[in-house]
């Protein structure tokens, strides 16, 4: 868990709190980290996604992608670089411009997303436990469960789930087991609010990566 609490412009006071939400493809992250912000019933808070920080891919590598021979869940698929600056950036309360990276054309859009300093600020993705200090959330979903919503989504390549992702749900704090379940939900959601209330009591204190 990060808490950051951080002076903006010398005169506002902004409380961060920063989950890593992982799991393997499909296992229902995006879908447990929208119950978390529906639950945590907060203003500003923010949802990254990984997705958004795969790299530019040259010619091979796009035609690898659009014949589903491309692995996307190898960790040499996603920018790392960027990735960490505007994790960095976030924990220090500025705005920052996202990727928006396009399945269909498999490339990134011309138009980046603004996206602004949040109270709470979930990051989700296959490979998202970058820093110990974030509350490591694992989203355990059965292998089948998984495989078929991703042929949903016209992705047929399993990927890299027992060498890289399951390996990583031992560093996790909490493991939510059948992606959307509530009662882990709500150990979250009231963890949250009370590292929010603890940092409010402490006043300034900030952290970067």
């Amino acid at each position: 868990m990060e808490k950051n609490t951080m002076e903006v412009n010398g005169n506002h006071q902004l409380n961060h709190v920063i989950i890593g939400l992982c799991g393997g493809s499909a296992s229902g992250k995006t879908t447990v980290a929208n119950k978390i912000i529906e639950a945590l019933d907060v203003p500003w808070v923010v949802l990254l996604s990984m997705d958004s920080f795969y790299k530019v891919r040259s010619e091979r590598e796009q035609a690898l992608a659009a014949s589903n021979d491309y692995n996307f869940d190898h960790p040499g698929a996603f920018d790392f670089e960027l990735l960490v600056t505007t994790l960095r950036k976030l924990k220090q309360g500025q705005s920052v411009k996202i990727p928006v990276y396009d399945f269909t054309t498999h490339g990134r859009q011309k138009d980046w997303k603004n996206v602004y300093g949040a109270s709470v600020i979930i990051f989700e993705g296959i490979l998202s436990f970058a820093d110990k200090e974030l509350l490591q959330i694992f989203v355990d979903t059965d292998s089948y469960i998984r495989l078929v919503r991703r042929l949903r989504r016209d992705i047929t390549k399993r990927g890299s789930f027992e060498q890289y992702i399951e390996p990583t749900m031992r560093l996790a704090d909490i493991v939510v087991p059948r992606g959307g379940n509530m009662v882990a939900i709500d150990l979250i959601v009231q963890h949250v609010h009370s590292q929010l209330e603890e940092v409010s009591e402490k006043g300034h204190y900030s952290s970067v990566l």
